[in-house]
């Protein structure tokens, strides 16, 4: 990559995020409040236990979405907000992989997930929003319900476009506000209660975060009620 491609993908990453449409419109309470990174890690540290032993149902729902979404990355593979690691049992066993997350609790798990599948990985307790890596340093960057999360998604997102190479891959499976009426009133009436207790928005839109970002979605397909959104988003090139 030349160095005028280089200062172009800095900036395109650097400039302030924008607020999203849910934030901006006013119209759910947790949108406009963002727990920090601290408060976000230390929210998880009380159930990180839980989420771990919780797995099988994960699997149960989910799995074949994460296999479907992540099965074919190679290479030099980041996976952001790994948690208790996942997503690792759908990456292939020959990737180089890395994980980082906010919360030291679910990371404690996530190295007894590669443990446990036999693979050999990196992990780093690390802010999203500010990953300490270089420039088109992997191959592809994912990421699964993570966006909801994060107290600066937008960020976060550049952040993953930032470390990905121009031809690599970044794909994310995200939840959201269901197209399906009911579904939707549901988390709409959940939203506040849900944030309080993990610092989870549950009625985001992944796309729009991702389209507010800069990036171009090559690939949207949604499941489960309209509540979960598989995305492949090309890190080279902002949408416009």
């Amino acid at each position: 990559m030349s160095a005028s491609d280089s200062t172009d993908r800095t900036h395109r990453t650097a400039h302030p995020p924008a607020a999203s449409t849910a934030a901006s419109t006013g119209a759910d309470p947790a949108a406009d409040r963002h727990m920090s990174v601290e408060e976000v890690a230390e929210s998880y540290a009380g159930v990180a236990d839980d989420v771990a032993a919780r797995d099988w149902v994960d699997r149960l729902f989910a799995g074949r979405l994460r296999r479907r979404q992540f099965g074919d990355v190679d290479g030099r593979v980041l996976d952001v907000a790994c948690g208790t690691g996942t997503n690792f049992r759908y990456l292939p066993p020959t990737v180089d992989l890395v994980g980082i997350d906010a919360s030291p609790d679910m990371l404690a798990h996530a190295r007894e997930t590669l443990d446990g599948l036999g693979l050999d990985g990196e992990l780093h307790e690390m802010d999203a929003a500010s990953l300490a890596f270089p420039d088109d340093g992997f191959d592809a960057v994912v990421s699964a319900f993570s966006t909801c999360t994060f107290p600066d998604p937008i960020a976060a997102l550049r952040e993953m476009a930032r470390v990905c190479r121009p031809d690599g891959r970044i794909l994310l499976l995200e939840h959201g506000l269901s197209d399906v009426g009911p579904v939707a009133w549901l988390q709409e009436w959940r939203a506040e209660a849900h944030y309080e207790s993990l610092g989870c928005r549950l009625d985001q839109e992944p796309l729009e975060l991702v389209r507010e970002a800069g990036l171009s979605v090559v690939d949207a397909d949604e499941a489960l009620l309209g509540v979960v959104t598989s995305i492949e988003a090309d890190p080279a090139r902002p949408s416009g």
